[in-house]
C-alpha cells in the first residue's frame, strides 16, 4: 500500500513539472529554474528534479533545447499545455495567404499563417485557437471554424483545362481557386469571366467547389468589367420582377385630394441645380422675398415615403440595397427607374409631391422660423450647376436675380458654419469623357465651385434642423431617430498625423477643438496645389472616425453640429426614407416611439452598404484609369509623388490623376530602401532621395486592366528636360 501511495506521489510530482513546461512552451528551462517554480530551496530536492528531468529527456517527454535547458515534447503540448483561448472575429486575408482576425471586442489584430487559415476567406467571421504568446512576438493563432460566410458569389475568370474547370476570382484577397464540378458550367466558356457560387468545401480538398450561376462576358468588355464590380461587391444586377411590376402599378398621376391636405407651392419660384447627366432630381430650392428684408427658402425633398410603403416589394429591396451607386459610366439606382427617374425626381413643370423645410430667413441669414410641412410644388427651372456659377461669377441667366439672393443667403450660412468650428475638408472627384462605346478619351478633377456650394448649404441647415427638430424637443428627445454622426478623432492617428505634416514642414495646434479645426482649415489652404496636398488631406480624412448612421446621437464633429441627419436624398439613400417616416410619425400622426433595435440595425447595414458602394465607386474610377492609360503606353507624363511603400513609390500624374507604381527594381541608379518614418526613400550609394510631394517625370511601363494597376518607371532629369523644350 505504502508503494502504491510513493507511485502516486510520484506521478503527481511529475505531472507538476510537465505541467510548469506545458504552461511555459516556448522557454527552455534547467532543473534549478524548475525547483524555483515549485518552491524546492534544498539540495536534495534540486536533484531529485534534476534526475527526473534526465528520465522525462529518456522517455521522450522533453526535449533538449540547448545543454541542460528542457522543453515539453511538442506531442504533449495538446495534454499539458495551456488551455486553449478562442477568440470570435472578422478575417483580413491577404493576397500571399497569410490573414489577420479583427477580434470583436477590439483587441489587437491575431496574426494567422497560411497554414492555419482553415476554410476561412475574406470578411468571414470565424472562431480562433489562439497559440500560447511568445516573448515579444504578436498574437497568433489558427482558425478553426468559420461562423459566417461574409459573402458566397465571386467573381472570375472560368479556366477549362483537361476537362478541370476552375475560376480564378479577381479578389486579390480571395486565396484559392473555385473547382466547379462538370455540368455546373452554365455554358460558360474558357477565358470568359464569370459569377460563380460557392456550395460547398470538403475536408479533404484544398479547394472550395462551386457552381457557374451567371456568365458576364469577355474580359476587358466595358459592360462586363462594371458588371464584375458589381457582382464582386454582391450588388445586384438587376431589380426583381415583383419589384419592377409594383413600380409599374404606381400612377403618375396625383390626386387632387391628396393635393389639399398638403401646403401649395405651386406658384412659388421653385428651381432644381444639378450635374449635367443628373436624372433624379431629390431637391429643389423656393425663394419668396417677404416684408422687412426677410425671405421663406424651403427646402423642398422629392416624398419618396408617399410611394414606398414599408415591408412593400419596393421598399425591402431599397432597404437590401441601403443606396443609390455611382459607377463611372452610369447609376446603379436604389429605387426603380419609374420612381427615381420619374414620379419622385422633381422635374420642370411637373407637379411634385415632397417633404419641406420652410424657413424664415432676414438678409443675414439668420433663421427666424422655420417649419417642416408636407408640400406640393412645380419647379420653374432645371439648372445645372455650370449655368448657375456661370451667373454667380457675373454672366446673364434667367431669374438671375433670384439665384443672386440665394447664393448670398448661402454664403453666409457657411460662413457661419466655418465660424462655428466647422472642418473644410477638402477632396477631388476625378470625371470622364467618354466616347459612345464607353472608353474614356479625357480626364478633368471635378472643381467644387460655388453653385455646389449653394445647394450644399441649404441642405447642410434642412438636415440639422430636422434632426434639432427631434432630437432638441423635449416632447421626442427620448424617441427613436437616425441621425448622422460623425465622432472625433482617433488619438492614436491624430498623433501619426501631426508627425506627418511637421516632417512636411507643417505645424497643427491641438491644445482645443477650437485650435484643431483652425489647423485644419489653415494647412487645406496652405497645402492646396502642392504635390504633397493629396497626402495631407487623405491621411487628415483617416483620422477620423468615418460618419456612420446611427440611433445613438453622439453630434457630428467635422461639421461641428450636435444634431445632424440625413433627410434630403430618400431617391438614393434608404436612411433620408427612414428620417421621413419617422418625422411623419412623430410630427403628424403622433404615434409612440419606434422600435429602437429595429432601426439601429438598419443603421448598421446601410454604413455598411454605403461604404460598400464607396468602394465600388473607386473600382470603377481605377478601371477607367487604367483603360485611359492603356493606350499611352511608352508615354511620358509629369507626376507628383504621392505615397512610398515597400513595394516602390506612388505617382500620380498631374493632369489625369492617374495613380501608378514605380517599384524599386526599375530604378537602376542605385539600391533604394525606404525611410517609412520620413516618408521617402533613399539610394543606399549615392544618397539620392525621393519624397512625397516630389515632382517627377514617368514613362507610362504598363497597364494591367483585369487588376486595375499601372506601372510607371522614372525618366531620367536630362531627358525630362529635352522633352519639355521639345513640347
Amino acid at each position: 500500500m505504502a508503494r502504491k501511495n510513493k507511485n502516486n506521489n510520484l506521478s503527481t510530482f511529475v505531472n507538476t513539472i510537465l505541467s510548469i513546461f506545458g504552461e511555459n512552451p516556448f522557454r527552455p528551462m534547467n532543473y534549478k529554474q524548475v525547483a524555483k517554480i515549485m518552491g524546492i530551496r534544498d539540495n536534495a530536492g534540486k536533484d531529485a528534479i534534476n534526475q527526473l528531468l534526465v528520465n522525462l529527456l529518456e522517455q521522450g517527454k522533453l526535449i533538449e533545447e540547448r545543454p541542460y535547458r528542457y522543453l515539453l515534447s511538442p506531442e504533449l503540448i495538446h495534454e499539458y499545455g495551456p488551455k486553449k483561448q478562442y477568440v470570435e472575429g472578422v478575417v483580413d486575408m491577404k493576397n500571399t495567404g497569410k490573414a489577420y482576425v479583427i477580434p470583436d471586442d477590439g483587441g489587437e489584430d491575431i496574426y494567422i499563417a497560411p497554414n492555419n487559415t482553415g476554410k476561412a476567406l475574406h470578411g468571414d467571421r470565424v472562431k480562433v485557437a489562439m497559440f500560447p504568446k511568445r516573448k515579444s512576438k504578436k498574437n497568433e493563432g489558427e482558425i478553426v471554424e468559420v461562423l459566417q460566410r461574409a459573402k458566397s458569389d465571386f467573381v472570375g475568370i472560368f479556366s477549362l483545362s483537361h476537362g478541370f474547370a476552375f475560376v480564378v476570382a479577381d479578389s486579390r484577397t480571395m486565396p484559392t481557386d473555385i473547382f466547379i464540378p462538370k455540368g455546373k458550367y452554365k455554358g460558360a466558356k474558357n477565358g470568359q469571366k464569370v459569377i460563380a457560387h460557392l456550395t460547398e468545401w470538403p475536408n479533404n480538398s484544398r479547394n472550395p467547389f462551386g457552381e457557374i450561376v451567371k456568365v458576364l462576358g469577355t474580359p476587358g468588355e466595358n459592360n462586363v468589367e462594371m458588371q464584375s464590380i458589381l457582382a464582386e461587391y454582391d450588388y445586384p444586377l438587376d431589380f426583381p420582377k415583383a419589384v419592377e411590376k409594383e413600380a409599374d402599378s404606381i400612377s403618375e398621376v396625383i390626386k387632387s385630394s391628396e393635393i389639399k391636405e398638403r401646403l401649395d407651392y405651386r406658384n412659388v419660384f421653385t428651381i432644381t441645380i444639378d450635374p449635367q447627366d443628373a436624372k433624379d432630381f431629390d431637391d429643389a430650392i423656393s425663394l419668396k422675398k417677404l416684408e422687412n428684408n426677410t425671405f421663406e427658402v424651403g427646402v423642398h425633398i422629392a416624398d419618396v415615403s408617399h410611394y414606398v410603403k414599408p415591408d412593400s416589394a419596393i421598399d425591402t429591396e431599397a432597404r437590401e440595397r441601403g443606396t443609390s451607386v455611382y459607377l463611372v459610366d452610369r447609376t446603379i439606382p436604389m429605387l426603380p427607374e419609374k420612381l427615381s427617374n420619374m414620379v419622385c425626381s422633381l422635374r420642370p413643370d411637373e407637379e411634385k409631391l415632397t417633404f419641406s423645410v420652410i424657413f424664415i430667413m432676414n438678409n443675414n441669414a439668420d433663421i427666424l422660423n422655420y417649419k417642416i410641412a408636407k408640400t406640393v410644388i412645380k419647379s420653374n427651372r432645371r439648372y445645372t450647376y455650370e449655368e448657375v456659377q456661370e451667373m454667380i461669377e457675373g454672366g446673364d441667366g434667367e431669374f438671375k436675380d433670384e439665384i443672386t439672393t440665394l447664393n448670398d443667403l448661402a454664403t453666409k450660412l457657411r460662413d457661419k458654419r466655418m465660424k462655428e468650428g466647422s472642418i473644410n475638408f477638402h477632396s477631388e472627384e476625378v470625371k470622364f469623357i467618354l466616347d459612345e462605346n464607353m472608353k474614356p478619351v479625357d480626364t478633368y478633377v471635378k472643381v467644387q465651385n460655388e453653385a455646389n456650394m449653394l445647394i450644399e448649404d441649404f441642405m447642410l441647415i434642412a438636415n440639422k434642423t430636422v434632426a434639432e427638430t427631434i432630437g432638441k424637443n423635449d416632447k421626442f428627445k427620448d424617441y427613436t431617430f437616425v441621425y448622422r454622426i460623425h465622432d472625433e478623432p482617433n488619438p492614436e492617428k491624430l498623433y501619426n498625423f501631426i508627425q506627418l505634416v511637421s516632417k512636411l514642414g507643417y505645424a497643427m495646434d491641438i491644445s482645443s477643438r477650437e485650435k484643431l479645426v483652425k489647423s485644419y482649415n489653415t494647412l487645406f489652404d496652405t497645402v492646396n496645389g502642392k504635390g504633397e496636398k493629396n497626402l495631407v488631406e487623405t491621411v487628415a480624412v483617416r483620422t477620423m472616425a468615418k460618419a456612420i448612421y446611427s440611433t445613438v446621437n453622439i453630434g457630428h464633429y467635422g461639421l461641428a453640429f450636435p444634431f445632424y441627419t440625413h433627410f434630403t436624398s430618400p431617391i438614393r439613400r434608404y436612411p433620408d426614407l427612414m428620417v421621413h417616416r419617422l418625422l411623419e410619425y412623430y410630427l403628424f400622426e403622433n404615434k409612440p416611439s419606434a422600435n429602437q433595435e429595429y432601426y439601429e440595425e438598419l443603421c448598421r447595414h446601410s454604413s455598411e452598404m454605403e461604404k460598400r458602394a464607396t468602394e465600388m465607386e473607386r473600382e470603377s474610377v481605377k478601371y477607367k484609369q487604367a483603360e485611359f492609360l492603356q493606350d499611352q503606353i511608352g508615354k511620358e507624363f509629369d507626376g507628383l509623388i504621392s505615397g512610398v511603400s515597400k513595394w516602390g513609390i506612388y505617382v500620380e500624374l498631374v493632369n489625369s490623376k492617374c495613380e501608378g507604381l514605380v517599384r524599386y527594381n526599375s530604378l537602376e541608379d542605385d539600391y533604394y530602401y525606404l525611410d517609412e518614418e520620413n516618408f521617402r526613400v533613399i539610394g543606399q550609394s549615392y544618397g539620392k532621395i525621393y519624397r512625397i510631394g516630389d515632382e517627377v517625370r514617368v514613362k507610362v511601363e504598363s497597364v494591367d486592366l483585369i487588376k486595375k494597376q499601372l506601372d510607371f518607371v522614372m525618366v531620367k532629369k536630362n531627358n525630362a528636360k529635352k522633352k519639355r523644350k521639345k513640347e
